[in-house]
């Protein structure tokens, strides 16, 4: 069974830091390219930060030099470090593996208060 599950969510105040991770199964991990996508009140999913199967990252501008993403394929994990976090940070965030389709975590709320 394929399955992605996260966590590490919170609620934290600005400029404090979370982890989140996400444990893969079901999958031959070390082949997928793993992203963390966010998704806020209102609006559409976006890629936040995207790591490939080799170890190339990439991350959207708002989160650049703030987040990093990394990953374990000895343990079938993908983590985000989130520092300097704002309140425009504040989604659901979504653990996603990347081959020929992609598959979604449950999500974890992260919430940061102003």
């Amino acid at each position: 069974q394929v399955q992605l599950v996260e966590s590490g969510g919170g609620l934290v105040q600005a400029g404090g830091s979370l982890r989140l991770s996400c444990s893969a199964s079901g999958i031959i991990f070390s082949r997928y390219a793993m992203g963390w996508y966010r998704q806020a009140p209102g609006e559409q999913r976006v890629l936040a930060a995207r790591i490939s199967s080799g170890g190339i990252t990439n991350y959207v501008d708002s989160v650049k030099g703030r987040f990093t993403i990394s990953r374990d394929n000895a343990k079938n994990m993908v983590y985000l470090q989130m520092n300097t976090l704002k309140p425009e940070d504040t989604a659901v965030y979504y653990c996603a593996a990347e081959l020929t389709v992609r598959i979604w975590g449950q999500g974890t709320q992260v919430t940061v208060s102003s």
